[in-house]
């Protein structure tokens, strides 16, 4: 009699101890929840196409010298380690996860670009694990709490508003309206129209609703410390900030603005003029203005020690200077490494 059940019951033992392997897997993979508080990158560093961006002590960023792949480094510049072997922007940071666009069709050789790679990717913060949560041309992407918020392309819907969450679920249309979510704060995405007007709009991510904040003519607003900045529109595009406190607006510049990027201390912005066209910062109330270098420069990106930034034309010299301390501006030379995942 007892031979008759030592089989079925060293099967069952091998089946409660697979079973039991499968859910540790499982509960290994799965990707930890965010507080709502969470956001992926600044709104400053999204719209100069998230090149950089930081967390946990750790400098994430588009290597330029090495086809823009994905690397990360201490925030003085030392410690270089490559994440991946692709093009990558749009670079969100959300508990020990990376979440990026990446595409690989810009440059390469060798059979690993024969096929093109791209789309909205998760990894792990060493680069391991790289999943693509979708396989779409996505223009800019934010990490706001549990999900991405992103500008979804394709040639048939063109571009919709889209979130996917962190786990590669629940992928739904939030909105047909053309939304940038670069500006997040605490769950809520501030953005400008951009169908039938352009005021300041936000949109609360626990119930994706909508509503009107203020009914001025802006692009590009960026939350910081309780104040919306912003570009005037008609106003030439002159650099203004609008308090979410009392609803007032002040004049920062008269200058007409390209693009801007705001930190603790100083806002940095490109002044476009036909005769002395500069890189430029102040401070937060637009105090004290004061040039960084003459010419015309793009890809304004900010961490707690540098900003970043390139001349027009030409993404592969990068420059740096102290982002809070005096202006000191040198030539950014990372390291050019192996994949190491």
């Amino acid at each position: 009699m007892k031979k008759k059940w030592k089989i079925p019951l060293f099967t069952t033992i091998a089946i409660l101890l697979l079973a039991g392997l499968g859910a540790a897997t499982l509960l290994k993979e799965k990707i930890p929840p965010n507080d709502i508080s969470v956001t992926g990158n600044t709104a400053g560093n999204l719209n100069n196409h998230g090149l950089f961006a930081e967390s946990g002590g750790k400098v994430y960023f588009s290597n330029a010298l090495d086809g823009g792949c994905l690397y990360s480094m201490n925030p003085d510049e030392t410690g270089y380690a490559k994440l991946n072997s692709t093009m990558t922007n749009s670079i969100n940071v959300g508990g020990n996860y990376l979440y990026y666009y990446m595409d690989n069709a810009a440059g390469g050789a060798g059979v690993g670009y024969a096929i093109r790679t791209y789309g909205v990717y998760r990894s792990k913060l060493d680069g391991s694990g790289s999943q693509c949560l979708d396989r779409t041309a996505a223009i800019t992407m934010q990490l706001s709490g549990d999900y991405i918020y992103y500008q979804r392309y394709d040639n048939k819907n063109f571009t919709k508003f889209y979130k996917i969450k962190t786990d590669k679920s629940g992928q739904q249309q939030v909105s047909d309206l053309i939304i940038n979510p670069a500006s997040c704060y605490n769950g809520t995405i501030y953005f400008n129209g951009t169908e039938t007007d352009h005021y300041l709009y936000a949109l609360d991510t626990t119930t994706d609703t909508i509503y009107t904040v203020y009914q001025g003519n802006l692009w590009y607003p960026t939350y910081h410390n309780n104040y919306i900045y912003f570009l005037d529109v008609p106003a030439d595009y002159r650099l203004c900030r609008y308090s979410l406190y009392d609803n007032t607006v002040e004049i920062l510049t008269n200058d007409r603005v390209d693009t801007f990027n705001v930190g603790d201390y100083y806002i940095y912005y490109q002044k476009n003029s036909s005769t002395e066209p500069a890189l430029m910062r102040m401070g937060l109330d637009g105090s004290n203005p004061e040039t960084i270098m003459d010419g015309n420069f793009e890809n304004i990106n900010l961490t707690s020690t540098y900003a970043y930034f390139n001349a027009f034309g030409d993404e592969t010299t990068v420059y740096h200077t102290p982002v809070n301390g005096p202006i000191d501006v040198g030539i950014f030379t990372p390291e050019v490494l192996k994949a190491s995942k």
